[in-house]
């Protein structure tokens, strides 16, 4: 394998399921590298490994998160130790350590993607020891890095000041420039009737992303359907919370749906839902890949008043903003955009217009200088 133009991607994840992986794979191929990434599925169950270019790990959640990660640990290092490129990038913190060790090993460049706070990802939980754990590999790790890639503005001035770092740029998460075609009818393939406005969740499925409030503010919204495109290790207990709710009849989880067909499922849903809660500092930051995509496919959007998603929303007239805390706020602002199809049409092509600047190919420019 020749190293001269050899990027090697490392990422605790499934590529096919992430977009910032597979916009960075494509973008650096039309840049004439070669590309290798090391990346693991530990969502689907009986998943079975892809070896090749793109190789994909499957990884066993155990009780013990400590045999978890030694055995992504283990493969990583196994993989990192035969590799030869002449750039790493370290997708995520769990990958940081074994990249810089390796990449300083082989001479090579480190680019460290900080696409969340990760330090600061469990800020009102007692997880105390965990975010020791984070916060020491990032600070030891991240001084060793050729760049620092983050996804807002904020993240970016957070990084630079808490580790002293210049190296930093900010590359948002948007997706690649399209225009969504061969929506699916998904009224027809759900059976969800014509006169229910679909709302759509996007991502991962989890605490913390505002289901619970979106699921409280369906219930006092009959002519309503939710559809929810994500998975997570905590489906069974929103499943649970919409039977108690009486609102199951009316949320679909249709799953994680491949990254390249995504946007037009996207684009089948009225309205996009981004009610990040405000439980932590990574949180208050957030700036969400379903934001972008909610653009990208002409959905508008109802999202927390948070100050990087408030900027891009306020800036483009792309929807509308709210405290999502408060549950009033969050049905009077869903019930007001289905009872305005001319705001909402507006709201559409404003997205559509937003969509020229908000783009992947913009963003990855950014980078261009650095490679």
């Amino acid at each position: 394998m020749q190293k001269d133009k050899t990027a090697w991607i490392a990422f605790l994840g499934n590529p096919h399921l992430d977009s910032r992986v597979t916009n960075l794979t494509s973008s650096l191929e039309e840049k004439g590298y070669s590309i290798r990434v090391t990346s693991f599925d530990f969502q689907q169950k009986n998943f079975q490994p892809v070896k090749g270019s793109i190789s994909i790990f499957p990884l066993e959640r155990k009780k013990s998160s400590f045999l978890f990660y030694l055995n992504f640990a283990l493969i990583l290092c196994r993989e990192l130790r035969k590799s030869s490129a002449c750039i790493y990038f370290a997708e995520d913190i769990y990958t940081l350590p074994f990249v810089v060790f390796y990449a300083v090993l082989k001479k090579a460049k480190v680019i460290y993607n900080c696409r969340e706070l990760f330090s600061s990802l469990w800020g009102r939980q007692r997880r105390k020891f965990s975010l020791f754990i984070l916060k020491s590999v990032e600070r030891i790790f991240i001084r060793k890095c050729s760049l620092v890639l983050t996804a807002g503005e904020l993240d970016t001035h957070y990084i630079e000041k808490t580790y002293s770092l210049s190296n930093v740029i900010t590359l948002r998460n948007t997706p690649a420039y399209t225009i969504p075609a061969n929506i699916p009818n998904l009224r027809t393939a759900l059976n969800i009737p014509a006169g229910k406005t679909i709302l759509l969740y996007q991502g991962v499925v989890a605490s913390g992303s505002g289901i619970t409030k979106i699921f409280k503010a369906l219930a006092e919204i009959p002519e309503a359907a939710l559809l929810i495109l994500g998975d997570g290790l905590q489906k069974n207990s929103f499943c649970s919370a919409a039977e108690e709710l009486g609102i199951s009849d009316r949320v679909y989880f249709y799953g994680m749906v491949n990254h390249n067909e995504l946007l037009n499922y996207t684009a089948a849903a009225d309205i996009g839902l981004a009610l990040i809660e405000n439980i932590s500092f990574n949180y208050y930051y957030a700036l969400p890949n379903r934001l972008f995509e909610y653009i990208m496919a002409g959905v508008p959007v109802i999202a927390s008043s948070l100050p990087q998603m408030k900027e891009i929303i306020d800036k483009y007239k792309t929807g509308v903003c709210i405290d999502a805390e408060k549950e009033e706020e969050v049905i009077s602002a869903i019930k007001s955009m289905i009872a305005s199809p001319f705001e909402l049409k507006s709201y559409k092509e404003n997205c559509f217009e937003a969509a020229k600047e908000l783009n992947w190919q913009i963003e990855f420019g950014k980078l261009s200088g650095y490679l």
